[in-house]
């Protein structure tokens, strides 16, 4: 008996050290799990989007171009240094220069077309920037809008549970009163339809929150099971988005542009007619094993081995047709970017006008579904009373279970009405938000917005 007892016991340490080593094993996978469902707030998408967004990294490597395009033009001035060798062997008369080795130096020292090319350089700079604002600012609404409107449809995804609930129990109402003879099938059949219709809205809001979902995903990099809102991290509106006036950046980045190219066209334009002064220097050393001694040794000046050369270099344009044709293609492009630029602004411009109206309609159209909403709540709670309590009077019509579940399902649907009404309204105050430019700083308030 005692082996016996001993044989369990050690079956027992067994399995419990198993049981350790296993959880062990099992622990970082059940944190990973619980760190993937955590909650992330609006702040920390936008920022996880704007990390992994390719646009802003597109427009971030085109601003490095630009910023790289200015260094070069400047470097123009900038003597280079050249280092080079030509050795071989000749026979006879010398038809060459062959050198043990060569150094050779050049670099711009006037051109009046340079100071226009250098303008340009910055514009383009200036158009960069702004790009590369109007890209991040294109994403830090597409994140938000796609956060808010999943905060959204998760906040009427739970009136939808409760109003499913609701239909349920009008479905097994109305069956109990066709069994017993009260109602008739048309009444159990409306019933059926309006379950299914809550059903098929329940459907539609399971996809477009996955659809949500996935798109955050896609954004920020984080799973898709990973994206659940925080309501409370959702700023508040802005008192006065109405009255707030500022020019959206892709208006300056196609106003930058077309400076930009103004900018060239004048350069190009310089170039026809003006001078270009530029500095050269040149040492060379020539190879002893060569003849060249043979030739010059005995003339009145002795061979030099050692040779170098400084000065300017002068040239005048006086006649260049393909100066001239590239001169009128940057003119007709920097026409073409001028026009782009007021379409831009005229159009950004209608579409702020429609905005700032839509706001007072959209915010109207909120207020009447939120007195919608309350009136509904009241006639439920008013149904859920007399329910309970009877109605009073004995001639007044009695409440039945039934009008109670419609009144629920009616309240559930005012609830969703507006909570899309509130979204529409999110909507075009982000949309207006971004024209202005001050998306980023409401991102970044710290006011939640009321529930």
């Amino acid at each position: 008996m005692l082996l016996r007892a001993r044989r369990v016991e050690r079956f027992r340490l067994r399995l419990v050290t198993r049981y350790v080593w296993l959880s062990a094993l099992l622990l970082p996978f059940a944190c990973g799990v619980a760190a993937a469902r955590a909650q992330v707030s609006l702040s920390t998408v936008v920022d996880l989007a704007l990390k992994n967004s390719p646009k802003v990294k597109l427009a971030q490597s085109d601003l490095d171009r630009a910023t790289a395009t200015l260094r070069q033009t400047k470097d123009a001035y900038v003597p280079n240094l050249v280092a080079g060798s030509g050795l071989g062997y000749t026979y006879g008369f010398p038809v060459g220069q062959p050198t043990l080795f060569n150094f050779t130096s050049q670099s711009l020292v006037f051109d009046a077309s340079q100071f226009s090319y250098l303008r340009a350089s910055r514009a383009g700079i200036q158009a960069s920037l702004f790009a590369l604002t109007d890209a991040r600012q294109q994403i830090e609404e597409d994140a938000a809008l796609s956060y808010i409107q999943l905060d959204n449809d998760t906040l009427q995804l739970a009136v939808m549970n409760d109003q499913t609930g609701a239909a349920q129990k009008l479905q097994s109402i109305e069956q109990q009163r066709l069994d017993a003879g009260v109602d008739s099938k048309m009444d159990f059949t409306r019933a059926r339809l309006t379950g299914a219709q809550v059903h098929l809205k329940q459907l539609h809001l399971e996809s477009e929150i996955a659809t949500l979902r996935d798109h955050l995903a896609r954004l920020t990099g984080l799973p898709a099971d990973a994206v659940i809102t925080i309501t409370a991290s959702i700023p508040a509106a802005p008192a006065s988005i109405a009255d707030s006036t500022g020019t959206p950046p892709a208006v300056q980045a196609a106003f930058a542009n077309a400076r930009s190219k103004a900018q060239q066209a004048r350069g190009d334009h310089r170039q026809i007619y003006l001078p270009q002064v530029a500095f050269a220097a040149q040492f060379a050393r020539y190879a002893s094993f060569n003849n060249y001694a043979e030739y010059y040794g005995n003339t009145q000046h002795a061979f030099q081995y050692n040779n170098a050369a400084l000065g300017m270099q002068l040239t005048w344009p006086l006649f260049d047709r393909t100066r001239s044709a590239k001169a009128a293609i940057s003119e007709a492009d920097a026409a073409h970017a001028q026009h782009e630029a007021e379409l831009v602004r005229d159009t950004a411009g209608e579409g702020n006008l429609k905005l700032r109206h839509a706001l007072a309609e959209l915010a109207a159209k909120q207020d009447v579904a939120s007195l919608d909403r309350e009136l509904a709540q009241q006639e439920l709670d008013a149904i859920t009373v007399q329910l309970s309590s009877g109605s009073g009077s004995s001639t007044a019509p009695q409440i039945t279970p039934r009008e109670e579940q419609n009144a629920r399902i009616a309240a559930g649907q005012k609830s969703l009405d507006l909570l899309n009404a509130d979204f529409e309204l999110r909507q075009a105050q982000l949309d207006l938000l971004r024209a202005t430019g001050s998306i980023e700083q409401w991102i970044r308030s710290t006011t939640p917005a009321q529930p």
